[in-house]
């Protein structure tokens, strides 16, 4: 069969994965984003943390919560080579994994405005947006959830 066509699916039929799956999961994931890029500075490491995350706790908490974020996109890579096999079962589930990070993503940023004494900050106001329209797109995508149910127990056994 040609798919040319129809953007969203690969050459074997498979959904692949969209770009704002990809987007939220960098979102998420930002507190390690944060530490591969103070990794590469040189002179202070720790003055890039700091910029981004000015409470040493929060920066823990950032990173604690992305590791969430880190399971699922192995389990997205997973899912493009079809192996192994294991993770097929929980594949479905990786949305409300999702739901459950961005929920956790949302304590943490009521911690951050808690430690801020309630005043405004850009960074802060930035994230409270993107984690509405992540939980937005969560919600509506149905191309998202297409991906998460396409991985059937036989494609792995071509």
């Amino acid at each position: 069969m040609n798919f040319s066509n129809i953007t969203w699916l690969d050459d074997k039929g498979h959904v692949k994965p969209p770009l704002m799956l990809y987007l939220l999961l960098v979102f998420i994931a930002r507190g390690w984003c944060v530490f591969v890029a103070s990794l590469t500075q040189a002179s202070d490491r720790a003055a890039l943390v700091e910029l981004f995350y000015p409470q040493k706790s929060d920066f823990l908490m950032a990173l604690a919560a992305g590791f969430g974020a880190v399971i699922v996109y192995a389990a997205v890579i997973a899912e493009r080579k079809r192996s192994p096999n294991w993770v097929r079962p929980l594949f479905p589930y990786m949305r409300w994994a999702l739901v459950l990070l961005l929920i956790i993503d949302g304590g943490l940023l009521t911690q951050r405005i808690l430690h801020s004494y309630y005043m405004y900050s850009w960074s802060i106001g930035l994230d409270a947006l993107v984690l509405f329209w992540s939980s937005l797109y969560l919600y509506q995508s149905k191309r998202l959830k297409l991906y998460f149910s396409d991985w059937k127990e036989n494609d792995g056994k071509k």
